[in-house]
């Protein structure tokens, strides 16, 4: 079979488009970023995330355009990122100082400053709530300010890490200072080794299922097994910029929801009778995925020959924009190319039937 060029591509991709929007649309019910905004806000963090924009209306927007797809709103929001001028570089944000909303710390019952449960799914049961089908918004916001009306607030003052004691005692290994400035994955070219600065930023943009299965491979002994997450923390980060009339001064921009996580583990040396540390923050509240960065911190940090020790694969394979793309592309066509693999291989069967 001759290769034979599309007639009427143009056409088609447009009818294509037409119909993409009809299946966007669904219904004359509109959905307001609002709703999207703070009712699916644990995918909206994802996507902020993965697209490394911190901006939880316009992740709304583009979940909204795609359907809800993670995939294609990561793509839209890294697109519209790249257009962005970088007027400032922030100056480095101590999360001690954050305020938090969470913190638990599953090696210690008892830490300095106290375990915080706050929001979270690991204590629900987990059973579908058909009642939700009629739920009234309203009404249940009306529920929720009556409870809280005339309770005292409580007072959560900031606190340092669950480590700092272990560090004080010798007990963790501490990383050196490193004079260089941190990499910017955004502006240079990846390259290997990589340092940690880079390693980080990189697994904080990756794919949430992606490194999730990683650090699920490590707990099933396919790396150093089994960390115990030290601290657990969610919590509002303020933002400063130097200010320019007078670079001893800041001026505070904002804040920003951050998910910190701190893992200990066995050190590499086991002579040394310490244990080492792994860690990962993430934008918004993504518990998961910044646990499993801190597990694949940790390893990347470590020798050895497992797949989860190897930063080229880890990081290359992990961006989900990258990962997306590349998989996606599979579907536009390759007539050409899988008409050659076809007369190569009809060519092999005459050869070998002769």
């Amino acid at each position: 079979m001759a290769y034979v060029a599309v007639s009427g591509g143009e056409e088609a991709i447009e009818a294509s488009i037409r119909l993409l929007e009809y299946y966007r649309s669904g219904t004359e019910k509109d959905l307001d970023l609002e709703v999207i905004e703070e009712k699916m806000s644990l995918l909206v963090d994802r996507v902020m995330s993965e697209a490394g924009l911190y901006s939880k209306t316009y992740a709304a927007l583009a979940l909204k355009q795609c359907e809800g797809s993670s995939d294609e709103a990561v793509f839209l929001l890294r697109a519209y990122r790249s257009t962005l001028k970088r007027s400032y570089d922030s100056l480095v944000a101590d999360t001690r100082n954050m305020r938090l909303v969470r913190r638990i710390s599953a090696a210690f019952k008892d830490i300095p400053g106290g375990q915080i449960l706050g929001a979270t799914y690991d204590y629900t049961h987990r059973l579908m709530n058909f009642e939700l089908q009629q739920e009234d918004a309203p009404a249940l916001c009306q529920k929720m300010l009556q409870e809280i009306e005339g309770q005292e607030p409580v007072e959560i003052s900031p606190c340092g890490r669950v480590s700092d004691e272990l560090k004080a005692e010798g007990l963790i290994d501490r990383f050196e200072p490193d004079d260089q400035e941190p990499f910017d994955v955004t502006q240079n070219l990846l390259e290997f080794p990589a340092p940690r600065s880079a390693r980080l930023q990189t697994l904080s943009r990756a794919d949430t299922g992606f490194i999730s299965g990683l650090a699920y491979s490590v707990l099933r002994g396919f790396g150093q097994v089994h960390p115990t997450v030290g601290e657990l923390r969610s919590g509002y980060l303020e933002i400063d910029v130097p200010y320019l009339e007078d670079p001893a001064e800041s001026l505070w921009i904002g804040e920003i929801l951050l998910t910190e996580v701190e893992v200990f583990n066995e050190a590499d040396d086991k002579d040394q009778l310490k244990l080492a540390c792994g860690y990962g923050a993430v934008m918004g509240r993504n518990e998961n995925k910044a646990i499993a960065m801190a597990v694949l911190d940790h390893e990347l940090n470590t020798t050895g020959d497992y797949p989860t020790q190897n930063d080229e694969f880890v990081l290359l394979h992990g961006d989900s924009l990258e990962m997306n793309g590349f998989i996606s592309h599979l579907k536009l066509p390759h007539y050409v190319t899988f008409q050659s693999k076809l007369d190569a291989v009809r060519k092999t069967r005459r050869e070998n039937h002769d």
